[in-house]
């Protein structure tokens, strides 16, 4: 396993995602829920920006690998996971949402890495679709995290909301979107008419 700076990162992401659960979990008079949410969010926007600062670091300085390219988009997954757990156990996000977020990344994970194993990994390759998702759960996880007020006329609430079905309305389109893409190839290796 290679070890730098950008795997580091990646491997900073993953021990974060426990703190953003974790926060939750200490008592309301050691911790009121309005600093929980404040914690959470920053621990969260931290991860976020070791998931962007990771992968310009291994492009600028040569350093990507095989295995910071398995484990960068693991790390993404389980941060998302994390913290849309926490979300609907505080009722923040709908049950139905986050299932289906969280059962496109397992989907989407599985035909990349059946595609993989065919050598055709090239053919799920990310799309500007998929960074659209992207975008728009990352922006939308720490507003509802947060969920107060911000600048006094914010309601991240609602603005996390309206990102977070913007995500998941793209989630379906680009999981069809890949599976689109994929079909010829499972048509071939699954005797499909």
């Amino acid at each position: 396993m290679p070890f730098n700076i950008p795997i580091l990162l990646t491997w900073l992401r993953v021990a974060l995602i426990p703190l953003v659960v974790g926060v939750y979990y200490l008592p309301l008079h050691w911790l009121p829920r309005s600093d929980q949410d404040l914690a959470a969010t920053l621990v969260f926007v931290i991860a976020a920006v070791t998931d962007w600062f990771d992968g310009f670091l291994a492009r600028r300085w040569n350093q990507t690998s095989a295995f910071g390219a398995f484990l960068d988009p693991v790390a993404d997954k389980l941060m998302v996971a994390g913290a849309l757990l926490v979300l609907v156990h505080l009722d923040r996000v709908d049950h139905f949402i986050a299932f289906i977020i969280i059962g496109r990344e397992i989907a989407i994970s599985a035909l990349r890495e059946w595609m993989a194993q065919i050598g055709a990994s090239r053919s799920v390759a990310v799309s500007s679709l998929g960074k659209i998702k992207t975008a728009a759960q990352m922006s939308a996880i720490p507003l509802l995290l947060y969920h107060d007020r911000l600048f006094t006329f914010i309601d991240t609430q609602t603005v996390g909301t309206y990102l977070m079905v913007v995500a998941a309305i793209l989630t379906v389109w680009s999981m069809f979107y890949y599976l689109r893409l994929a079909w010829p190839l499972i048509k071939e290796r699954s005797g499909v008419m």
